[in-house]
């Protein structure tokens, strides 16, 4: 049977009672307009709404914090209990749509590849060139302008707006055309597009859609005003100081004095680095590479536009930016451009254009990612590579027999940008691991090639948190190709060991030199590395040497190569009788760090091999170990983080179930994070006051902070 549709206009004063209410829910028409504080083109609604949406009971809410896309940033108050987002949770908003909506119910969208049947939870939108698709999918990729449907490419004249109902920033106001009810949390209405400028339109055609060239050499130059100032600054002071000031070298003997008459082994010596603090910094080269495949739709992909959105408000002019977005393919967006203004709303322009859709392919990213970085034209003196993924690679590599076989990550990243490449390049990737599904092992053994780090996201909403930890490091390098150069002091004295996790150590045949190859540094960034020698025995006088440190290291903005002046010489006392042996404290608490690693990495092999049991019986005694020692007994930070810490891994080694959603990416984030002593995001928080940050430095702090303290309006003056 036909149905006619009548539109009524409300005036305020009319009340009509319970007919009018039933009239306007039987039209489709609950819900209210969203008027920008600026005035658009054409901002009024058109008469004969051909868009439609479906909502139901059980429809999500999002916080308000996370009210838009990929959008410029303003500083707020610290929020209270809704400063996260949150697993969305049912809305008591109610919206009924024309019936040429219902003939989609039996349709999926296009956009997650998820049914579109009524009462599973999802609002359902209906364009004008009759496609449909949940609510929520849609809204995140329109939100900014794509007009364009993800089905057709027909070009719409009106498009689905998601957004806060109250707190509006910006002073922009939302207008209900009559006392209808609303949720309280989250509206929805269709708006009507301005007409498009013809410049913009040619622009974000060829932004997105142009063909990729075969070497991507078509990179930004960098700022000249930036290499002018890198002249000045080689021509005042090359020869003598770095423009960051000297990194600080100390050691600390495992304790004072030895007994003339007696010889050690396993002698240990902590050597302590820690970079300078500075506000200077050098520009940064930085290319992310997107998981945005089917798994992504929804939430995922939301907030990941919002993340990105905090990291391209934080580069300055002279850093570079590139996006590649993968899922059964992938695709550069747009080359590195600096992140002037212009370059700012074209990377937007890019975030907010992704649409999730298809498989996951890693490999395809990374590989055009490592490319994109090598066949750059210039070179900011940072450069950095994140990769995020929320699913398994389902692409294998097909041998020659025709099996299917693990992807060799290692053969993706070119060797002139491998951490042990032999060259100064070293691009590491930081990958983040998203949600329970995704590929830890394959994720954590990219960033251990390369250098980087592995982060483990296990909340949704910490995705930004996480990324601003990330770049608070990367936007504040300081030192780069640190290198520590160790050298006997005695004729009788050798190295024995050299414990510096993942860093990579050398010495040389007769043991009597050696070297550790520490890399970049952040701005107050510090290591550790602990060293065993062998005290002989010595009655020759009161004093003994042992180790010679010294350190060389690259400026960043000068790239002059700098020498400490002064070498750290190790020495101990040699007495006739020494009284009982005060043990150091740093050497104690570095040890403790060591030994958990070293638990950690055991009991990850037993979990592998599928001994739940023996993997948590080697973090309980591990920690027992721990809690007997020195500096436990002290109440040391750092041991009451790592104890902890073992605790939280027990937890997850629970059974099988728990440690594959999330024990083994916490396991691997957190060797990962001791072995290069930088912190990573792990489980659900990114917080410097919790138990696993123990090596962020007060740049990542800060940066962590500005993301939990921060909202998405008009960027901050």
């Amino acid at each position: 049977m036909k149905r006619e549709f009548f539109f009524f206009f409300f005036i305020p004063f009319v009340r009509m009672g319970s007919k009018w209410r039933k009239a306007k829910l039987a039209l489709g028409l609950n819900m209210c307009l969203y008027v920008p504080h600026q005035k658009l083109e054409d901002s009024s609604p058109s008469p004969s709404t051909s868009a439609s949406i479906k909502h139901h009971p059980d429809t999500a809410n999002v916080p308000s914090r996370f009210s838009s896309d990929a959008v410029p940033l303003s500083p707020v108050s610290p929020p209270g209990n809704e400063s996260r987002p949150t697993t969305p949770t049912p809305s008591s908003s109610g919206l009924r749509v024309s019936k040429s909506a219902t003939k989609s119910s039996n349709r999926t969208c296009s956009i997650c590849l998820a049914s579109l049947k009524l009462g599973q939870g999802h609002a359902i939108f209906t364009a004008e060139c009759s496609h449909s698709f949940h609510f929520q999918c849609i809204a995140s990729n329109v939100e900014h302008g794509n007009q364009i449907c993800p089905v057709c490419r027909a070009k719409w004249k009106e498009i689905p707006f998601q957004g806060p109902a109250s707190n509006v920033p910006d002073g922009r106001s939302r207008i209900n055309p009559a006392d209808w009810p609303r949720d309280d949390t989250w509206t929805t209405s269709v708006r009507r597009l301005p007409f498009p400028r013809l410049d913009s339109t040619r622009h974000s055609s060829s932004l997105f859609h142009a063909t990729e060239p075969g070497t991507f050499d078509d990179d930004e130059a960098l700022d000249q005003q930036q290499e002018n100032l890198e002249l000045s600054a080689i021509d005042k002071d090359a020869s003598k100081k770095n423009s960051f000031g000297a990194i600080d070298v100390k050691t600390y003997p495992e304790v004072s004095a030895v007994p003339r008459a007696n010889g050690h082994n396993n002698f240990a010596i902590l050597i302590h680095l820690k970079a300078p603090c500075t506000s200077s910094r050098a520009p940064v080269d930085l290319v992310t590479v997107l998981d945005v495949s089917g798994s992504m739709a929804g939430t995922k992909i939301a907030l990941l536009k919002r993340a990105m959105g905090f990291v391209i408000q934080h580069l300055g002019p002279s850093d570079r930016l590139s996006v590649i977005a993968f899922s059964s393919t992938a695709r550069r967006l747009f080359p590195l451009r600096r992140m002037t203004e212009t370059g700012r709303q074209e990377a937007l322009q890019a975030v907010n254009s992704l649409i999730s859709n298809g498989g996951t392919n890693i490999a395809e990213g990374l590989r055009k990612g490592a490319k994109l970085i090598v066949d750059r034209k210039w070179k900011n003196p940072v450069g950095s590579i994140i990769l995020l993924s929320d699913g398994q690679d389902t692409y294998t590599v097909t041998s020659p027999s025709g099996e299917h076989s693990r992807i060799d990550y290692k053969s993706l990243l070119p060797l002139s940008i491998q951490r042990n490449g032999g060259t100064g390049l070293r691009i590491p990737v930081h990958a983040f691991g998203f949600g329970a599904d995704h590929d830890a092992a394959s994720m954590h053994s990219i960033s251990e090639i390369s250098g980087g780090t592995f982060s483990f996201i296990e909340a949704e909403g910490v995705i930004q948190d996480a990324f601003a930890q990330c770049i608070g490091g990367l936007l504040s390098v300081v030192v780069q190709e640190a290198c520590v150069k160790l050298e006997c002091a005695h004729p009788n004295v050798l190295i024995n060991s050299i414990k510096a996790g993942s860093y990579h150590t050398s010495v040389i045949a007769d043991a009597k030199a050696g070297s550790i190859d520490v890399g970049d540094l952040y701005a107050d960034e510090e290591r550790d590395f602990l060293v065993t020698v062998n005290v002989p025995v010595d009655e020759s006088g009161d004093e003994m040497s042992l180790l010679k440190v010294k350190c060389n290291y690259r400026d960043p903005i000068s790239k002059e190569m700098m020498s400490l002046e002064d070498n750290n010489e190790v020495k101990i006392q040699r007495a006739t009788v020494v009284g009982q042996p005060i043990v150091s404290m740093e050497v104690d608490r570095q040890r403790n760090r060591f030994r958990a690693a070293e638990a950690m990495a055991q009991a990850r092999v037993a979990a592998e091999h599928g001994d739940l049991t023996g993997a948590v019986s080697l973090l309980e005694i591990c920690r027992r170990v721990l809690s007997e020692t020195i500096s436990a007994r002290t109440g040391d930070r750092l041991c009451v983080v790592l104890c902890a810490e073992l605790k939280e891994m027990q937890e997850r080694m629970a059974n099988r179930n728990v440690y594959e959603s999330s024990g083994r990416a916490y396991v691997l984030s957190s060797l990962s994070s001791h072995s290069w002593q930088r912190a990573t995001a792990r489980g659900d928080s990114t917080d410097s006051t919790s138990r696993v940050q123990a090596y962020q430095t007060p740049t990542m702090t800060d940066m962590v902070t500005r993301s939990q303290t921060m909202f998405f309006g008009s960027p901050p003056q």
